[in-house]
């Protein structure tokens, strides 16, 4: 009893920071939903302010809808982020699962060389990347992206999986054991469902970077039929004239998918987050 109302005040503090953290992370996206209701005028006179009767304006909106095809981009950014994350969970917690039970020469070295990936940026093998996917022939393609992206969360899902994992009950995996379940069946039936927290939170910090990256649909997808919605945005913004209306509405829609996914994993994002702090 008094472990659990010593742990209390740890879990409001926990959950006060996330707000409070949350709050700030969105007046950005405030303000960008908010300016891509206005004028061009309103929104360099008055960027703060609320739109009223004076300032209103749709025209960033008619301007996305009728310039290009933006239900397509949305579409493929739609697909890479939702196959890449799908990708990443699996095969992350796979390997996470591997490096935390079993025991074997070079199991930390391995750990290490996958850890690596989260302090080397992925974009310094540019060229060695854009070479493999022209030989390839999938250069302009989705599947060019999602393998990209794949490899670019995996260091961070087996990083934070396999410390979730370790924490698992030997007993609990060695029951099924005795009970005849193969390592599959172990994995899939009583390891993935205690790590849910963990792999929400692993699926939050991979898709930001996925849905908002303009580099790699730049270099290996910039075909219209491929454009991602981060790079069907960029044809508002010219060299000398910028069209803000068409921008700020452009990603104002773009914002919506993300939010939805942050919904779902939300409940399990807070979960992860929090769960060291009511230990």
């Amino acid at each position: 009893m008094s472990q659990a109302r010593s742990s209390l005040p740890r879990t409001i503090a926990a959950h006060a920071a996330l707000l409070t953290y949350t709050a700030i992370a969105l007046f950005p996206v405030f303000v960008i939903v908010i300016n891509a209701f206005k004028s061009r005028r309103a929104i360099f006179t008055e960027p703060l302010a609320l739109p009223d009767a004076e300032s209103f304006d749709l025209v960033g909106f008619q301007t996305v809808l009728k310039q290009g095809d933006f239900l397509l981009y949305f579409q493929n950014s739609l697909v890479v982020t939702v196959v890449s994350l799908f990708c990443v969970l699996l095969f992350g917690a796979m390997a996470a699962f591997a490096l935390s039970e079993y025991r074997f020469r070079g199991n930390m070295m391995m750990g290490l060389y996958l850890a690596l990936g989260i302090m080397i940026p992925i974009r310094l093998g540019t060229v060695a990347i854009l070479q493999m996917m022209v030989a390839s022939g999938l250069v302009n393609t989705l599947t060019a992206l999602i393998l990209v992206y794949t490899a670019q969360g995996l260091p961070l899902a087996v990083f934070i999986l396999s410390e979730f994992m370790r924490g698992i009950s030997d007993d609990l995996k060695n029951a099924g054991r005795i009970d005849g379940l193969s390592e599959y069946r172990i994995f899939f039936t009583l390891v993935l469902p205690l790590v849910r927290p963990a792999m929400a939170t692993v699926a939050v910090f991979s898709m930001i970077p996925i849905w908002n990256d303009l580099w790699f649909p730049l270099i290996l997808a910039p075909a219209e039929e491929t454009k991602t919605v981060t790079l069907g945005a960029q044809v508002f913004i010219g060299q000398f004239v910028t069209n803000w209306n068409a921008v700020l509405a452009a990603l104002s829609l773009a914002i919506l998918p993300v939010l939805v996914l942050y919904l779902l994993f939300s409940r399990q994002l807070i979960r992860g987050i929090t769960s060291g702090a009511v230990k």
